[in-house]
């Protein structure tokens, strides 16, 4: 089922790599926050954030490195949630990761 029907319908295709990933990130924000307080609104703010990770991944500007980078960052972001082994400072890591996105997105 696609949340987004409009961003996938092309409107997420205008948005630069800064907004995009932006935008990725409050949904990655909301999805930790619902794990860490054992919201019931984790499930739907996962699959929001995976959403747009997909949207983001399938952009054709995207290519290489970029893209490998964004595949690396969701592998990441699946592994907190997922995989017992996590590094205890994954939540953190994302998190910063992402501000930086928003910072840029805003100017």
């Amino acid at each position: 089922m696609t949340m987004h029907t409009e961003l996938a319908a092309g409107r997420w295709s205008t948005f630069s790599l800064a907004k995009q990933l932006a935008h990725v990130g409050s949904e990655v924000e909301r999805a930790i926050r619902a794990w860490e307080t054992g919201s019931d609104r984790f499930d739907r703010a996962l699959d929001r954030a995976l959403e747009l990770f997909d949207l983001t991944i399938r952009d054709e500007r995207w290519r290489g490195h970029r893209r490998r980078e964004i595949l690396r960052t969701r592998e990441e972001f699946c592994r907190l949630f997922f995989d017992d082994d996590h590094p205890p400072d994954s939540a953190r890591g994302l998190r910063n990761y992402f501000f930086h996105f928003a910072v840029l997105a805003r100017h």
